[in-house]
């Protein structure tokens, strides 16, 4: 295991940075037990003259405990359902998958 790979795990295991989650492919009943860690950026785009900001909820993942995430699964962090929209962006060590996620 590289040493990249030993410090994502400890990461994804500070109950300070990370919370568990359920993730569910698209169409499966049942969940996977995944640890993720959530940001809740604002989004800034314009439109014309106008600038419009928007919530984002961008969720990392760890590819290990959800290799095959795609658009139109769902993760369920404390109670709130996301639904996975667009294609999840792995990192350069392609150790961490990030996901764009909003309310179904």
């Amino acid at each position: 295991m590289s040493i990249f790979a030993e410090a994502i795990d400890d990461l994804f295991a500070d109950p300070n940075i990370a919370r568990d989650a359920i993730w569910r492919a698209a169409g499966a009943g049942s969940g996977v037990a995944i640890r993720a860690v959530v940001r809740r950026p604002e989004a800034i785009s314009t439109f014309g003259d106008t600038r419009l900001v928007t919530p984002v909820a961008l969720v990392d993942l760890r590819v290990a405990e959800a290799p095959t995430i795609a658009a139109g699964d769902t993760i369920e962090i404390d109670g709130d359902i996301l639904l996975v929209q667009g294609e999840p962006v792995r990192d350069a060590e392609r150790l961490i998958w990030t996901v764009e996620g909003r309310s179904p």
